[in-house]
């Protein structure tokens, strides 16, 4: 039965965080933040030490695209049995374990490519399946951390998942860093068998969330009665991503030509590559997202896919979020989960070069960034829970986009300075603080807008639009720096978070939440 708090006194608040359902949100936690910076910023000192240019190495933020576009199978995580695995362990805990097992395989794989002397494309296929594991672990997890709690303890919930989440961070950052170091490998002395174990005690390190999911319990509210249990369903669902992802994929694969004499043909009309690669980009996108419409159509069409079932895994959960807020104020609140951490992770795609251009070694940015960084994130995150028990989620959400967009002019004054380990650590505590702060309070707020009918979809839909957009740009974040210099670019990322800060206070004084 879903667990509650009551919200009185600091103390009670501070007693909530030892519920063992919040203790196991920590470890989950970490078992979903050791893939991230494996497929950021690790690999991107990795590929860097390898040879492989400024500009190509931020294109890898791409293989984390599949955050970002969860939503579309998040249906089949929400709603197929995966065999044997489902009889034996429950709905969610059977795709938490499976999407880890393939996260140990993603890693392993890339463990045994060499990007100094192997195709790219095998790194980035590896990178790709470990951002599709990771992403399908993380609308497990938070359809599992919504349905395991009632709405008092989310913001506690959320608070320990980020805990877990950023010690995650710092074992594949910091840890994967003095690993690869320690065994030899530098800018000036690259080792392929550093990183290659670094990568492969990463895979071990997962074994802790797998134990987790093995030890924890299946949530006990009843809300699953529109899981398909027919078999011709699953067939239906499971032909219906295959070929909608196959349209997908077909129309950038068939468009790359036309793409690349686009973006030279707009490079000399703008005088700009970066915003040359971004519009043409974001019409790909926009065409490859019409081609698996239309695949999907042509299917109901021809009755090789029932309507009903689209209807049932994609339209109901989406029509029910505009049905709870009216269109007008769905789409305000869809704008604003779709740019609220824009200003940091569009920095955060090139920070690992930035300090690395500036002249830190690893051993530094591993101890000062990855690990005091990060436990600046944890203490931010712990703050922030706390804050929106006491305040609420809006006032708290303000805050948190406030500093997010204050803290990336620091980095301005850092680049101005260059190699001085002060001013990183001020820089860092500050970022960190407020990105903890703000996460907290962001998932505590896309958990209130999910409706618990509709668990992993509408939560996936709302946390990969958090993420498409800063993804996309934070991809041409190193041919941004080339253009226009780090300075500039910080000042940008920062002004970046302005619409946020707008879109916060006109919800805040005309729309009243339950959060």
């Amino acid at each position: 039965m879903p667990i509650s708090i009551a919200q009185g006194s600091w103390l009670g608040s501070i007693r909530a965080f030892c519920q063992p359902p919040v203790i196991a949100m920590l470890f989950l936690g970490l078992s979903a933040g050791i893939p991230l910076l494996l497929i950021f910023s690790s690999l991107g000192l990795w590929l860097r030490e390898a040879g492989i240019e400024r500009a190509t190495v931020t294109y890898f933020s791409w293989a984390a695209l599949g955050y970002s576009f969860k939503f579309v199978w998040a249906p089949l995580v929400d709603k197929l049995p995966l065999p044997f695995l489902t009889t034996w362990l429950g709905y969610r805990r059977s795709w938490i374990l499976f999407s880890q097992l393939m996260i140990i395989i993603s890693i392993c794989l890339m463990a045994f490519i060499d990007p100094h002397q192997d195709d790219l494309v095998l790194m980035a296929f590896a990178a790709i399946l470990l951002g599709f594991s990771s992403a399908t672990q993380d609308i497990v997890i938070d359809a599992y951390r919504i349905e395991s709690a009632e709405s008092s303890l989310q913001a506690l919930m959320s608070s320990s998942y980020i805990a877990g989440y950023r010690i995650g961070m710092i074992v594949s950052g910091a840890g994967a860093l003095l690993l690869a170091n320690h065994l030899g490998s530098s800018i000036d002395s690259y080792s392929y068998s550093a990183w290659q174990w670094a990568y492969l005690c990463m895979a071990s390190i997962m074994l802790i969330g797998v134990i987790t999911t093995l030890l924890i319990s299946e949530p006990r509210q009843k809300i699953h009665s529109n899981f398909f249990h027919d078999t011709r369903e699953h067939v239906q669902l499971l032909t219906l991503f295959t070929l909608a992802v196959t349209g997908f994929i077909a129309v950038y694969f068939f468009s790359a030509d036309t793409a690349n004499q686009l973006k030279a043909e707009l490079t000399t009309l703008f005088s700009n590559r970066p915003l040359a690669s971004v519009l043409v980009e974001f019409f790909r996108l926009g065409l490859a997202l019409a081609g698996a419409s239309l695949v999907t159509r042509l299917l109901i069409s021809s009755g090789l896919i029932s309507y009903t079932l689209v209807t049932k895994t994609y339209i109901e959960p989406v029509k029910d979020f505009f049905s709870r807020y009216g269109y007008s104020v769905a789409w305000l609140l869809l704008a604003l989960v779709g740019l609220y951490r824009i200003s940091d992770i569009v920095l955060g795609v090139i920070s690992n070069i930035f300090y690395q251009d500036l002249g830190f070694s690893k051993p530094e940015i591993a101890s000062v960034v990855k690990t005091f960084g990060l436990l600046m994130t944890l203490l931010g995150g712990f703050i922030g829970g706390l804050l929106v028990l006491r305040f609420g989620v809006i006032r708290i959400l303000f805050i948190g986009a406030l500093l997010s967009a204050l803290t990336n002019l620091l980095f301005m004054l850092l680049a101005q300075i260059g190699h001085n380990m002060p001013m990183l650590y001020l820089v860092i505590s500050a970022d960190n603080l407020s990105a903890g702060l703000a996460s907290a309070a962001f998932i505590a707020f896309l958990s209130s807008l999910t409706n618990v009918s509709f668990t992993a979809v509408q939560y996936a839909i709302f946390s990969s639009l958090m993420t498409l957009l800063p993804k996309i740009l934070g991809g041409y974040s190193g041919s941004m720096v080339e253009l226009f210099g780090y300075e500039q670019f910080f000042l940008i990322t920062a002004l970046m978070g302005v619409p946020v800060l707008v879109l916060i206070s006109w919800i805040n004084k005309h729309i009243k939440l339950n959060v």
